[in-house]
C-alpha cells in the first residue's frame, strides 16, 4: 500500500461512539496510504452536536496512538466551519443550484409509496423533487413565513451547467460521474450547518487533501461529490474506496449496531498486532 507516491490523507470518524475494528482499519488504511513524507490528517465530524461528545473525541485519540499512529497537529473540526459551508451554500445559491424543500420524511415516504415509477438509485428511493417545480415566489413566501425547509442540490442544473465529469478510483480506474444515482440531495437544514456531502467537499478542498480513502459503502456519493467540486471550483482528490470490516452476520460494523470498541477490546488484553491480525491489515 506504500509506495513512492506520497499523498495527504485524512481519517475523519465521527465523535458519536467509540472506535471499532472498521474505523482502526480505515486509520490504518489513510496512514499508510500517505506513503513515506506524505501527510496523515485527522478530521473531527462532529457537526451533529446532538449526538457528539467530548469524551468520544478524546478517545479517538487515544485509541489512535494505541494503534500506534501519528498525525498531522492541525486538526479540524467540523464545528468549527460554519462559515465555510455557509459560504458555498451562498455560492451555489447565486448559481441556482439551490432550492429549499419544504417536505417532511413522511412526505416523501407517502409520494414515494403512491408513485410506481419513483426514482430509485443505489441506496434506495431518491428525492421525488416535489419541492423543484415550485415558483420563486412560492419558495420565498414560505421562507418567509418561517416552513422548516432543507436545502437541495438541483442536481439536474448543475449537471447541465457542468457536462461531463469524471473521477478516479484506485480500484476502478476512470469513473465517469453520475450524481444523478443520488439524486437531489440535502446539503444544509435547520440545526445543521451542512450535510456530510457538501462539508466532506469544502472541507478535503481546505485541508488540501489529495486521496481520500474511504469504504466501499461511500462509492456512489463520490459522483455527487464530483458535481460539488465542479460547481464549487474545487480540486478533485483521487480515491480509493477500500472494503469493509463486517461482523459475524456479514453486516458491516457499526457503532449503532453495538460494534465492540477498541477500548474493550485492549481492556480484554488485546494488542495493536492482534487488531491488525483480526483485520487482515498487515
Amino acid at each position: 500500500m506504500v509506495g513512492a507516491v506520497t499523498h495527504v490523507t485524512r481519517f475523519a470518524p465521527s465523535p458519536s461512539g467509540h472506535l471499532h475494528l472498521g474505523h482502526a482499519f480505515a486509520a490504518l488504511f489513510a496512514h499508510a496510504a500517505a506513503g513515506v513524507g506524505g501527510r496523515f490528517l485527522v478530521r473531527i465530524e462532529d457537526i451533529d452536536t446532538a449526538r457528539c461528545r467530548p469524551e468520544y473525541e478524546a478517545a479517538i485519540f487515544e485509541d489512535l496512538a494505541w494503534l500506534g499512529l501519528g498525525w498531522d497537529p492541525q486538526v479540524v473540526r467540523q464545528s468549527d466551519r460554519a462559515a465555510a459551508y455557509a459560504e458555498a451554500l451562498a455560492r451555489l445559491e447565486e448559481r441556482g443550484f439551490l432550492y429549499p424543500c419544504f417536505c417532511t420524511r413522511a412526505g416523501i415516504r407517502a409520494e414515494v409509496a403512491n408513485s410506481p415509477s419513483a426514482p430509485h438509485g443505489p441506496e434506495g428511493p431518491l428525492y421525488p423533487g416535489i419541492c423543484r417545480a415550485l415558483s420563486a415566489a412560492e419558495r420565498a413566501a414560505r421562507v418567509a413565513a418561517g416552513t422548516p425547509h432543507a436545502l437541495r442540490l438541483d442536481v439536474r442544473r448543475a449537471v447541465e451547467c457542468c457536462g461531463v465529469l469524471t473521477w478516479h478510483d484506485a480500484e476502478a480506474g476512470t469513473v465517469a460521474a453520475a450524481p444523478e444515482q443520488l439524486g437531489d440531495v440535502v446539503l444544509a437544514r435547520k440545526g445543521l450547518s451542512s450535510s456530510y456531502h457538501l462539508a466532506v467537499v469544502v472541507d478535503d478542498a481546505f485541508q488540501g487533501v489529495t486521496l481520500v480513502t474511504r469504504g466501499a459503502d461511500l462509492f456512489h456519493a463520490t459522483h455527487t461529490h464530483r458535481l460539488l467540486q465542479a460547481v464549487l471550483g474545487l480540486p478533485t482528490p483521487r480515491y480509493h474506496h477500500h472494503r469493509l470490516i463486517t461482523g459475524a452476520d456479514g453486516k458491516r460494523l457499526a457503532t449503532r449496531d453495538g460494534a465492540t470498541a477498541l477500548r474493550t477490546l485492549r481492556d480484554r488484553g488485546w494488542t495493536p498486532a492482534e487488531v491488525r491480525r483480526a483485520i487482515d491489515f498487515a
